[in-house]
């Protein structure tokens, strides 16, 4: 299906180009030919190539002429996402959200990354992610308690594959899945989405994530959920 012009956004940055046909008369001459207010727009959409950019933060010193470097007078650093680190947050949402959002590798983000000049290793690229999900611990435990103040959620879970080097196969690991939705009955409580990875399937993970939740629970028939129905929760 082709893209029509309607279907090209509006809030982008453009680039505008004037394409005029000089007349053959005075295709010699270097004139000036007027725009006229039937002239026709056309628009292509394009994307430009990944940009990288190396912002610098100068530190001044402060002091007498007649004072030690010690004694200098500087100011503190400002926090960065990952202290002694050197990728900006922009970076790093960007590896995060291309893993975990687009499923695009580590090793394969390596390499996109190098055909544009910037080598970054797969090994730093798990070092950031790993270091991010601490950085982001309090947003997903604000995201469960929010979760869990609401009437009614969902649950289920499905497999995921597990890398394990050295045995030749993949292990089956879990994901956890929560949702609050309210909006089918017309609240305007926002809607939330909570996952919990585990290694097994045991109905006490489903007990743990939900710990301290009343309400109502939606989920299928998997035997793991039967205690907490049980305890009438």
């Amino acid at each position: 299906m082709s893209l029509a012009a309607s279907d090209l956004p509006d809030d982008v940055e453009a680039l505008k180009a004037i394409i005029a046909e000089r007349d053959a008369k005075i295709a010699a001459q270097d004139a000036i030919i007027a725009r006229h207010a039937a002239d026709t727009l056309l628009r292509d959409l394009m994307i430009a190539k990944l940009r990288a950019r190396l912002d610098k933060q100068l530190r001044d010193r402060f002091g007498s002429s007649s004072e030690s470097l010690e004694q200098l007078q500087q100011a503190q650093l400002p926090s960065r996402p990952i202290e002694r680190g050197r990728p900006g947050p922009g970076l790093i949402a960007h590896v995060l959200v291309s893993k975990y959002a687009d499923h695009l590798p580590l090793y394969r983000q390596s390499q996109i990354y190098a055909r544009e000049g910037l080598e970054l290793k797969r090994s730093t690229l798990a070092d950031w992610a790993g270091k991010a999900t601490a950085l982001l611990a309090p947003l997903a435990e604000a995201i469960g308690s929010y979760l869990r103040a609401g009437e009614a959620i969902h649950a289920d879970d499905t497999p995921v594959d597990v890398l394990s080097p050295g045995r030749g196969k993949t292990l089956t690991g879990r994901l956890w899945t929560y949702v609050r939705d309210e909006r089918p009955w017309g609240s305007s409580a926002p809607p939330a989405a909570l996952f919990q990875f585990a290694m097994d399937r045991k109905g006490i993970k489903p007990a743990q994530h939900l710990a301290g939740y009343k309400g109502f629970m939606h989920a299928d028939g998997y035997a793991g959920f039967e205690e907490l129905y049980r305890a009438g929760s």
